[in-house]
């Protein structure tokens, strides 16, 4: 009957381990799924969530602050053991953010910037990734000549992408900033993006050398209008930010005037963020043994034809 009790011990501590596994619940939070990095941060870190056997409340803000601050105090009632948030809003969600730290739930960040009432954020070190399309774009232009861009100034990474991006024009003023279009609209962003850019292009028709988008997902928008415009690759050199399968398609494609993008690995993040919790919530290791900082940053990689096809496969 040994073989028996020592079988029964077994069955009964994995079914404990399973209880324990299942009884762990983490919220996951994408701010606007539309937007195809919210999508792979959060999606990513679902699944891996999923993988360690936790329950997971996936939501969508759909680019909505009251939707977004209404779903963290879901989580927040729900009394989930932890809370990942894809692109949030710490500063215009600190209330909600701080009510989470009050009420003893972790709280892990993915390109959203830093709260004093979060664990950390996890980003790419986004002054690298703005000098890095920007010094690009202007290589690309020989160093002189005339560009447009389209910015995000309420998203922080964003945001500092297109404050490198001043800095280096500053000292290189032989390249001309002819006009800006600045995003406005969250929940209905590819209008914006369409007809501002729209307008931008037709005003400065015939005049432009280059153009930089704070992100990928304005970048398309603007290749299919220059595409449409007839523009051929090269002509009017097309720099963004973010990185996935259909900028790495549109680098590749002869007919894109998309020509290189930095690659921010999204899944990683979102991954790393259940890792974070595993190891801080559910081992109880110090902070402190992540990083030291209000940030943990990930690597970024310049994509373009020079080694697209590593990224197609």
């Amino acid at each position: 009957m040994t073989w028996l009790r020592k079988f029964a011990t077994a069955a009964v501590a994995v079914l404990a381990l399973a209880r324990t596994a299942d009884a762990f619940e983490v919220g996951i939070v994408g701010f606007q799924f539309s937007s195809e990095t919210h999508a792979r941060v959060a999606n990513a870190a679902a699944e891996a969530a999923k993988a360690r056997g936790w329950t997971v409340t996936l939501l969508n803000s759909e680019g909505s602050l009251p939707k977004h601050a209404e779903q963290f105090e879901t989580l927040i009632t729900k009394k989930v053991d932890a809370i990942i948030i894809a692109m949030g809003k710490p500063v215009e969600a600190d209330a909600q953010f701080k009510a989470a730290k009050d009420k003893g739930i972790p709280v892990v960040t993915v390109q959203s910037g830093a709260s004093p009432h979060a664990l950390f954020d996890i980003q790419t070190n986004e002054y690298k990734v703005g000098a890095e399309a920007a010094l690009y774009l202007l290589g690309q232009l020989g160093y002189q000549g005339n560009i447009v861009t389209a910015r995000f100034d309420l998203n922080v990474a964003s945001r500092i992408r297109g404050k490198i991006l001043d800095v280096v024009l500053s000292e290189n003023q032989a390249v001309k900033e002819l006009g800006k279009f600045s995003m406005a609209r969250t929940q209905s962003w590819r209008d914006d993006v369409r007809a501002g850019m729209q307008a931008l292009l037709l005003q400065n028709q015939g005049k432009i050398n280059g153009i930089w988008a704070s992100f990928d997902g304005q970048a398309y928008i603007i290749d299919d209008l220059l595409r449409a415009q007839g523009v051929k690759k090269g002509q009017i050199p097309l720099v963004s930010v973010d990185g996935g399968k259909e900028s790495y398609a549109r680098i590749a494609d002869p007919e894109s005037t998309f020509v290189a993008t930095v690659a921010i690995p999204f899944e990683d993040m979102g991954r790393k963020a259940v890792d974070a919790v595993q190891a801080i919530v559910v081992e109880k290791k110090p902070k402190d043994a992540i990083t030291s900082g209000p940030y943990l940053f990930t690597d970024a990689v310049l994509v373009d034809k020079n080694n697209v096809k590593d990224f197609l496969k």
